[in-house]
């Protein structure tokens, strides 16, 4: 599909409150208080009406993931959301592999080996998990785990990751959105331009890509 002759986007308005309201929605989204604060007091925008309710509990749960000091986390998440961990066993095993991980980076082989018999070994029990436990417990056989094939394992990216998901998951067991309005529009946009491409010559336009539409 041919992009839209940038001269057709002066034709769509664009209101600025709304502009403002969907940046604001992605900091506090990303508990990026002091950044929301600012903007707000320089713009203006209209809070909503829960601003900044959570974002100050959420921030450190956030940060103490993203660190891999699941652990603490966890705690943490226990204190705010009760019972969530429980009711999503994925994001449970998530941040338990996190502090497994963190405990293999350190050298720290027995206790990890010992953390995995008591923590993660009962989740052998179903069998999606069999094959993670099976990745992470690779780990402990590598001197270097980085090095290993299970390195992204270690990586700030898979850390990343499952900040992100436990992020959304208290936002959603507080009646909250679990995107913000920024990502909506960014996944609407793509399906839509997808949907257009497959319905036009699919051979004569490369698919929509987002990450090349930004770059453009």
């Amino acid at each position: 599909m041919m992009d839209l002759d940038p001269r057709q986007y002066d034709n769509v308005a664009i209101d600025d409150g709304d502009v403002r309201s969907v940046v604001l929605s992605y900091l506090v989204h990303n508990c990026f208080k002091e950044t929301a604060d600012s903007f707000v007091a320089t713009t203006g925008v209209k809070v909503p009406d829960n601003y900044p309710v959570g974002m100050d509990k959420r921030k450190p749960i956030y940060h103490f993931a993203l660190e891999g000091n699941a652990l603490k986390a966890i705690e943490l998440t226990e204190q705010l959301a009760p019972y969530l961990l429980e009711e999503n066993m994925d994001l449970h095993f998530d941040l338990l592999s996190l502090h497994f991980v963190e405990l293999v980076c350190t050298r720290k082989c027995t206790e990890a080996l010992e953390f995995a018999q008591s923590k993660l070994t009962p989740f052998g029990r179903v069998n999606k998990y069999v094959e993670k436990l099976e990745d992470f417990m690779a780990l402990l056989a590598y001197e270097e785990p980085e090095n290993s094939p299970m390195f992204h394992l270690l990586s700030s990216e898979y850390r990343q990751h499952v900040a992100e998901s436990l992020n959304g998951a208290i936002l959603a067991h507080s009646n909250m959105p679990s995107y913000s309005a920024l990502e909506r529009l960014l996944q609407q946009t793509t399906v839509v331009r997808q949907s257009l491409h497959q319905e036009s010559n699919k051979d004569e336009h490369a698919p929509f890509s987002l990450k090349a539409f930004l770059k453009s």
